[in-house]
């Protein structure tokens, strides 16, 4: 209900949606207002309202000194449209899935102004509309009530004044028990995808709980162990979780260490002395990767006569590997475990191939697997031999989670996995679980990269343990000295400032850009004009890779313009304020055990059906995989990304920011990880103050993991 303040109120149909903050709610609309021959802009928190709504809203008009004259929102209610042409247009906003225009079209045609009341009361005559056959109609059905359902969580969020972005998860996730559940503690809102603590303790404090709660606290603790999480940490030491925490809740520390102690004692922490607290999934994780690898260790097997095999090798294949790459195979044919680490241009691939060729001569079988599609894609054009996804060679399967576990493990010889060092402790725990004793596993990886997105630091710390044997090729073979792009990734690597010189033959190329303003300008012609004429390619092959995700520069901003300079199809499906277009490129943000589509994943829009409300995404000439409305949060445009989601890719032509108003995050490992993305050619936007700034922060922020420890033999 509205409440009697004495406010404006205003009703009205709402033509168009210009924009919507996912995380808040917050949206602007253009809307058709009774009384009104003008447009009328409205804004506030209202993330849930469709095209067509019919709504009544309370507030106060404001003028903005930049959008002119603008409804300020307090407080809005949705009801029904009274009119034929409103009702179409209501049912053809994709609020009822298996309802879009066309359908929307003939329900009216047939039915008129009773359209609502026949899909409420009697849905089964919707059959004598053309084209809407019984299972249409039972789709009809479910959705109609699910959106009766969704809409009374909407009211409760809003009553509690939080966005209604996310009801449809809510009511995925707890159903029709949804409203009971939050009621009951609305931190539950965490579980899920998308809502953090800070919503689910707005909801909580409008419902009235108190400060001290011990949900709350519960929450707000696990909340910035889960935040020192996504920061690459497995643990935190006490002392300082718990002052985070007290910031974040407002509550005394004294407060926190018994709400600590209490976890403990119901292991929803985990204490490894004397102050480490982990989340006991990490715990486990760390713990049992471990184990894991001592346990592989212990097992001795080697392939006889390798010298032979060897130079059986050579003579087939023509290939004369230099001393350090045969120790390498040697070590690989002797070692249960093992990792093989190296810059670009060092000969990684022709030892792996080589590894191969001797494990397949002695008659062994061997699995190839990376992290990321694009990265098991391309160990398989490089081997000649079948390369999957991690997920997949453990078969994935929602919600059982990995088929191929201790129970159930993999059936081979030997393992290779590639781009090893983006594996986080979580994914290294399941992949290890899965792997027999008797199997030899070879980790390849660029140690000097970036670290795994999730927590862990599993490939340093595996070399820094001492525990597994190491090769590390430091050689830059003659082939790979003509590229300037392999010569500047080890100079950037060494600490050493890149040669910035270029000419048209060079893959190397910097475009000195002095005012940061002008960097989008600059990287829009080159994405737009420039590269695809020089290189006979196409605006999307381009990949641009970002040091952070906002600001001026930043992934997000970038994305926009290159969509609007590059992509200009009309066939549209809209979500809040990002349009997804047919052609889009786009990414995965979250994985997804039910579509198998993993967090990094990049794909191309190849359909969009509005009638559905639906688009269909193809990654890697996989079968397309379709989106619905409400899953399109998990999609961003991906004309530009962040460099930590690019890690494990490789693209022909990259193009980098490098700007000081990244400051924070210019580091020495993040730019190396940049430019040895790319395949052909490489171009830096910017200024040369930024990539010294790059070049001299070699501090990348140290993680706070065991792993190294356990190996090494204490508290395994």
């Amino acid at each position: 209900m509205l409440n009697s303040n004495i406010m404006d109120s205003i009703r009205c149909i709402v033509n168009r949606i210009t924009y919507t903050n996912e995380e808040n709610g917050y949206t602007v609309l253009r809307t058709r207002a009774s009384g009104y021959s003008e447009t009328v802009t409205a804004v506030g928190i209202m993330g849930a309202v469709k095209v067509g709504a019919v709504l009544t809203m309370r507030g106060e008009w404001k003028t903005d000194a930049k959008y002119g004259r603008q409804f300020a929102v307090a407080e809005y209610e949705e009801t029904l449209p009274a009119t034929v042409r409103g009702i179409e247009k209501y049912l053809g906003s994709g609020l009822i899935k298996g309802v879009g225009p066309v359908h929307a079209s003939r329900i009216i045609k047939a039915f008129g102004a009773d359209s609502l009341r026949v899909i409420e009361e009697t849905p089964e005559k919707l059959v004598e509309v053309p084209g809407i056959g019984e299972k249409r109609v039972e789709m009809i059905i479910k959705a109609w009530q699910e959106q009766k359902e969704v809409k009374n969580i909407m009211l409760f969020l809003q009553e509690h004044g939080v966005g209604t972005t996310y009801a449809h998860r809510i009511f995925k996730e707890f159903g029709a028990d949804s409203i009971a559940v939050v009621r009951d503690n609305p931190f539950r809102l965490i579980e899920i995808w998308g809502i953090g603590f800070r919503t689910a303790d707005a909801v909580a404090q409008k419902m009235g709980f108190d400060q001290e709660n011990s949900y709350r606290c519960r929450s707000g603790i696990l909340h910035a162990l889960n935040e020192c999480s996504n920061d690459g940490h497995c643990f935190m030491p006490r002392d300082e979780l718990i002052h985070r925490a007290a910031d974040i809740l407002g509550v005394d520390a004294e407060k926190l260490e018994t709400v600590v102690d209490a976890m403990l004692a119901d292991s929803a922490l985990i204490l490894e002395p004397p102050d480490s607290l982990y989340l006991p999934p990490l715990f486990f994780c760390e713990n049992g990767t471990a184990r894991r690898i001592r346990t592989l260790l212990t097992e001795r097997t080697a392939i006889p006569r390798v010298e032979e095999i060897i130079s059986r090798v050579e003579k087939a294949t023509g290939m004369r590997y230099d001393d350090v790459q045969k120790d390498a195979i040697r070590m690989a044919a002797t070692s249960k475990v093992m990792i093989l680490t190296g810059g670009p241009g060092t000969g990684k691939t022709t030892t792996v191939k080589g590894v191969i060729a001797v494990f397949r001569e002695a008659g062994k079988r061997v699995l190839l697997a990376a992290p990321t599609g694009r990265a098991a894609k391309r160990l398989s054009e490089t081997t000649g031999m079948e390369a999957g996804t991690i997920h997949k060679l453990l078969e994935a399967k929602p919600p059982d989670g990995y088929q191929r576990n201790e129970e159930n493990r993999l059936e081979g010889d030997v393992l290779i996995v590639d781009e090893s060092s983006m594996i986080d402790v979580v994914l290294m725990y399941n992949l290890l679980k899965a792997v027999p004793d008797e199997m030899t596993v070879l980790f390849v990886g660029d140690v000097d990269q970036l670290p795994s997105v999730g927590a862990g630091n599993v490939l340093r710390d595996v070399i820094d343990s001492e525990a597994v044997p190491v090769v590390k090729l430091t050689r830059i073979f003659r082939q790979a000295m003509g590229s300037r792009i392999i010569l500047n990734a080890h100079r950037i690597n060494k600490g050493e400032f890149p040669d910035l010189k270029s000419d048209k033959e060079s893959d190397f190329f910097f475009v000195e850009r002095r005012n940061s303003a002008d960097i989008p300008a600059t990287i829009i012609d080159l994405c737009k004009k420039r590269l695809p004429e020089f290189y006979r390619i196409k605006p999307a092959d381009i990949q641009v890779l970002c040091p952070i995700h906002r600001g001026e520069s930043g992934a997000q901003n970038l994305n926009a313009l290159l969509q609007d300079a590059i992509n200009h199809s009309k066939v549209i499906l809209s979500r809040g304020g990002t349009e997804y277009r047919l052609g889009d490129k786009v990414m995965q943000i979250k994985n997804n055990y039910e579509k198998e589509c993993w967090n990094g994943d990049i794909g191309q829009i190849v359909r969009v059906n509005k009638d559905e409300q639906t688009i269909s995404v193809s990654f890697d000439s996989e079968k397309p995989v379709d989106y619905n409305l409400s899953e399109l949060d998990e999609l961003v445009l991906a004309y530009a990304t962040t460099i930590h989601k690019a890690q494990g890719s490789e693209y022909d032509v990259v193009v980098i920011p490098v700007t000081t108003q990244h400051r924070g995050m210019l580091q020495r490992n993040l730019l190396y990880t940049g430019v040895t993305r790319a395949k052909k050619a490489v171009v830096l936007v910017g200024s040369a103050e930024a990539i010294h700034i790059a070049v001299d922060n070699d501090s990348a922020a140290r993680r706070n993991t065991g792993l190294a420890t356990r190996l090494a033999g204490h508290n395994a």
